[in-house]
């Protein structure tokens, strides 16, 4: 999967607070996601972000 910095997950299962878009700020072999609502960090394995991503919206080389 091709998942860079700054790249918009849509995810399967939302977030507590009811979103469901992270912003990629990590890579490796966790990713380090943060949610577009309320601004929350998680920080989750690569296989189990990778399954659970839904659509990948891509940024312009921020």
């Amino acid at each position: 999967m091709d998942i860079q910095l700054n790249d918009r997950l849509v995810m399967k299962k939302s977030h507590p607070c009811g979103c469901n878009t992270f912003k990629v700020k990590r890579i490796g072999i966790d990713f380090k996601l943060i949610c577009e609502k309320c601004s929350h960090e998680i920080i989750i394995p690569r296989v189990k972000a990778e399954k659970n991503v839904r659509k990948i919206i891509k940024t312009d080389g921020e």
